[in-house]
């Protein structure tokens, strides 16, 4: 048996990587984040005093809107992800054969290892202003340079992410559930869209939860989709932060940017933790 001197001994080294590599950058951001911003440097001033005048500056209408915009995609794309990932991964853990099951599932995560520039300008070079598709969608009138279809492409772009990995968390979930609690359902007088709508989908919160999780947390931090399909006209919470660490070099206010987010990220997953325990006992 393991000695607890030597249990402590091995796990030295993840905490010391854990503890560079992501205690202390993160303390040194929230540190940044209370400094006074002076224009024409780079970076806070040694021994200037501390200030919430960056937090309290993110409260202004302006700065509301990007989050807004941005949790807001990210939230319907993670929805229609679900939406479409979950009959997807149904099919491929309870239907489907095991060469298809491995098909599929190999299928999946090398969509995951596609380059983000590729699938991002694939999408682009389609339902760009000027894409392969820009003519179908003329004839039906529609304003390919406007806010609402620029919004949607911006979230067919997070779906290339969203669905994938929905579809691999939901299969684990799936291949968890006792098949014989819908056939009695059914045996009980129960449709099939009933069956599963009182059955298969409440035992499957928590993974339902999980990939909600994951598809908001790969849209709220997005940088390149929105940067690139949202031509300027689109800014999201990733796109601001690198706006003032790299262009105008205020880093206090970037600081302060990025701590919020990751404070709204951490209430979002504690929200979300909690209701899903709930539904679970419900």
């Amino acid at each position: 048996m393991v000695s607890r001197r030597s249990q402590i001994l091995l796990l030295l080294p993840a905490v010391a990587v854990f503890v560079l590599f992501l205690a202390v950058p993160l303390f040194t951001v929230v540190q940044e984040s209370f400094h006074v911003f002076t224009p024409g440097r780079i970076g806070a001033v040694a021994g200037s005093p501390l200030t919430i005048k960056n937090y309290t500056e993110l409260f202004l209408p302006v700065y509301a809107g990007y989050f807004i915009h941005t949790y807001f995609l990210a939230f319907i794309s993670s929805v229609i992800a679900i939406f479409f990932a979950f009959p997807v991964a149904y099919y491929i853990a309870r239907d489907a054969s095991a060469r298809v099951r491995k098909t599929w599932i190999s299928a999946l995560v090398g969509l995951m290892f596609l380059s983000s520039l590729v699938r991002i300008y694939a999408i682009q070079l389609a339902f760009g202003s000027v894409g392969a598709l820009s003519p179908i969608f003329s004839l039906f009138g529609v304003n390919m340079n406007g806010a609402s279809y620029i919004n949607a492409v911006i979230v067919a772009g997070l779906l290339h992410y969203a669905i994938p990995m929905s579809v691999l968390i939901l299969i684990g979930t799936i291949l968890n559930l006792n098949p014989r609690l819908t056939e009695a359902a059914q045996s009980l007088g129960a449709s099939a869209f009933e069956s599963h709508l009182s059955i298969t989908i409440p035992l499957c919160v928590k993974g339902l939860v999980s990939a909600f999780l994951v598809s908001m947390t790969l849209g709220v931090s997005a940088f390149a989709i929105p940067w690139i399909l949202g031509r300027g006209r689109v800014v999201f919470i990733s796109n601001l932060i690198y706006n003032r660490f790299s262009e105008i070099a205020n880093y206090p206010s970037g600081a302060a940017i990025s701590i919020l987010m990751m404070s709204l990220s951490l209430l979002l997953i504690f929200v979300l933790s909690k209701l899903a325990t709930l539904l679970d006992r419900t």
